[in-house]
């Protein structure tokens, strides 16, 4: 069992700290602005007084601003030492580190096109006019911040983009709507990509698909093949050939690159999902720290963990979208 404190007093981490009792420290925007602390300031000591893992979310609301907090959060990770994890759970399926182990080795040649969609219709009525919690703050502004629907989703969509094919967005062209009368933040967005290299994209989110439930897809084309993946379908991985018949990889099979390999956690026809992705991230940074504590090498899937650097470049892909958005879909540099 871990024992981690929900505070961001400062003085109240440190005696429990000084028990050996506290495995880690959580705080939220609510906890940090009672405490009436500069928020980099009181992070910065939270993260020297505790050794182990410090949970810390963004405070401001508009997009610029959120970045800037990115970027500071960045920077004391960078003077302190300690590892950040971040759960971008969709990169701990299994064939997710198939596809990118492939990408790497060259299979699919120089990389071309990338179409990365993630559509969703729950929110396709005012459900959060009626009371519905979870519609509710991802709806309103003062507690979403400046982007709803791609800042819910879309940049899990562009995590995903850019871990697979290790390019990164270097500037896009962004159409958000809101088009459930009276919602304040978008539901809806359409974004055209252009990666580091010369490889083009598109990206779409959205929350207002009718029947859809949450069916984040990729696929990505080379000058010698292509690949597919479906989360609704997670544990299959289509291979796109110029002249041979498409392959079905399948987790679990013993054909599988070492990274997916050691994400499989259940024998070949077993499902295996959503909640196997969150504990293969948990499992990689915890695994990471406990080298790192016992003066170990990590072997190299404990690497693969989102990182603090994911996290401040899905705060400026969200400050792209909407500043291109606003500009009436203008080419807008993704900025860190």
């Amino acid at each position: 069992m871990k024992f981690f404190v929900d505070s961001a007093d400062i003085e109240a981490i440190a005696d429990l700290a000084a028990t050996g009792m506290v495995d880690g420290v959580t705080t939220n925007p609510s906890l940090v602005a009672k405490s009436g602390r500069d928020f980099k300031e009181l992070i910065g000591e939270i993260c020297q007084t505790i050794k182990g893992p410090v949970s810390a979310e963004v405070t401001a609301t508009d997009a610029d601003a959120m970045l800037a907090e990115a970027k500071e959060l960045a920077q004391i990770v960078a003077q302190t030492g300690l590892k950040y994890g971040l759960t971008h759970n969709y990169t701990g399926y299994p064939m997710v580190q198939q596809a990118r182990e492939m990408v790497q080795s060259g299979q699919l040649g120089k990389l071309r096109k990338v179409v990365v969609e993630y559509p969703q219709g729950w929110l396709a009525t005012p459900i959060e006019q009626d009371g519905q919690k979870q519609a509710a703050w991802r709806t309103d502004p003062k507690r979403s911040g400046a982007a709803g629907c791609i800042g819910d989703i879309g940049t899990h969509a562009e995590n995903l983009a850019e871990f697979i094919t290790g390019l990164q967005i270097k500037e896009l062209a962004a159409d958000l709507t809101a088009f459930v009368d009276g919602r304040l933040l978008d539901d809806d967005g359409n974004i055209l990509l252009r990666f580091e290299g010369g490889a083009k994209g598109i990206l779409h989110a959205s929350q207002i698909s009718a029947g859809e439930e949450n069916a984040l897809n990729i696929r990505i084309y080379g000058e010698t093949g292509g690949l597919e993946w479906h989360q609704m379908e997670p544990n299959t991985l289509l291979v796109k050939h110029l002249d041979a018949p498409t392959q079905i990889y399948r987790t679990g099979s013993g054909y599988l690159g070492q990274s997916a390999t050691a994400h499989s956690r259940t024998p070949a026809g077993h499902p295996e999902g959503y909640l196997e992705a969150f504990a293969n991230i948990y499992r990689n940074f915890a695994a990471d720290i406990a080298a790192e504590l016992s003066g170990n090498e990590a072997p190299a899937w404990a690497k693969e963990y989102p990182s603090i650097q994911d996290g401040v470049r899905g705060m400026a892909f969200i400050a792209a979208v909407v500043q291109s958005s606003q500009n009436n879909a203008a080419w807008t540099q993704l900025s860190i």
